[in-house]
């Protein structure tokens, strides 16, 4: 913003910054500090890790949404995947005297100093859809069945090739989440559960022969930077053998791994593309699904899991206890989180209609 002579111009300045901050989806009362105390009328902080994926910025303003509905102010603030950026905007936060905070964490270990400055705050935390490890200033997390996720995943894949009949021997290759993502762990276990039988009994062939979590994971869930590894993997294990399925954890993986697959001549006549699996149901994977490209996704109602983050916010700060389903499974290393888990659904091209446009997740216009 440049600066101005005139009080007047400076005035209209600071007008212009306050409708910047709202246009990158930060809402509330500008910096000014809340005074203490519960209940309606605070000011929720938010923070969301990346615009980059639809999913993040769907769930950010389906959080601002439930909150807004129950009376709160937000500030909404996404990191754009640099852990260094999200602790500098919860740290702003906590400083404006946010009443609580929802934070999806980019990276899962950095938090721990600045959740013990909202701790000394008296600000709950509820950890969103990624659980916040090491530390015990993370009061409850709201997420999906993660293993159920990749056990979805999966399944889709062993009944996709009639292995439970007996077909096969089928090649497959393994893909997962970013290594500093908690639940990249659930979801590599869910999946490796169901296909590890198939493995052992060589049904099921990595010909990469990557096959351990630690070589198959995907920083920041990059689609370019999956398109690269596909993209070696072809070269190096598929020169005269053909990939017949592709375990992909997220959407925006699997969009890069059909690059790298097309680019190697499949999906034409005489190399069909193999499966490939997803999830979160982004509207470019679904138009994929649609067309024949990508084979599956895993939907996951992100209005449902804004609403369960919005509920237990509001029960926190209204000194009543936050519904969970879940008191064991997430143990962050610090503690066991009490948690909210919600249900994902495998979508493909039989059944999309039904779920998404049906459930008014889109309209048959957005798919077109």
């Amino acid at each position: 913003m440049r600066t101005r002579r005139s009080a007047l111009a400076a005035i209209a300045g600071a007008a212009s910054l306050a409708l910047t901050l709202t246009a990158c989806g930060q809402s509330g009362e500008g910096g000014s500090k809340e005074e203490k105390g519960s209940g309606k009328g605070g000011t929720i902080g938010i923070a969301m890790p990346t615009k980059s994926s639809e999913r993040w910025i769907a769930d950010g303003n389906n959080v601002v949404k439930n909150l807004q509905a129950k009376g709160y102010k937000t500030k909404l603030v996404f990191g754009e995947d640099d852990p260094d950026q999200q602790v500098s905007q919860i740290e702003n936060l906590i400083t404006q005297g946010v009443k609580a905070l929802i934070v999806a964490a980019i990276d899962n270990k950095s938090l721990n100093n600045v959740l013990q400055q909202a701790k000394d705050a008296d600000i709950p935390v509820i950890a969103y859809d990624r659980l916040i490890l090491g530390t015990p200033n993370v009061d409850y997390y709201a997420s999906f069945d993660n293993e159920k996720v990749g056990e979805l995943q999966a399944n889709y894949i062993v009944d996709k090739l009639g292995l439970k009949s007996g077909k096969g021997p089928f090649n497959i290759e393994l893909f997962a989440g970013s290594n500093d993502d908690n639940n990249t762990k659930y979801f590599f276990n869910g999946a490796m559960t169901v296909l590890k039988p198939y493995i052992a009994d060589k049904k099921l062939v990595v010909r990469s022969g990557q096959t351990q979590l630690n070589q198959v994971t995907t920083l920041r869930w990059d689609g370019a930077t999956a398109q690269r590894r596909m993209d070696d993997i072809l070269t190096k294990s598929y020169k005269s053998e053909k990939v017949d399925a592709v375990l992909s954890p997220y959407d925006g993986i699997s969009i890069g791994i059909l690059s790298a697959l097309k680019s190697d001549n499949y999906g034409s006549a005489n190399k069909p593309l193999p499966v490939v699996t997803g999830q979160d149901a982004e509207l470019a994977s679904v138009k994929s699904i649609i067309a024949g490209d990508q084979t599956q996704t895993v939907y996951k109602d992100l209005r449902e899991l804004a609403k369960v983050a919005a509920n237990m916010v509001d029960a926190v700060l209204n000194d009543k206890k936050p519904e969970v389903n879940d008191t064991k499974t997430y143990d962050n290393g610090s503690k066991v989180v009490p948690a909210y888990l919600l249900e994902p659904v495998s979508v493909d091209k039989t059944n999309y209609e039904k779920v998404l446009v049906g459930g008014g997740f889109y309209t048959a216009g957005q798919l077109k």
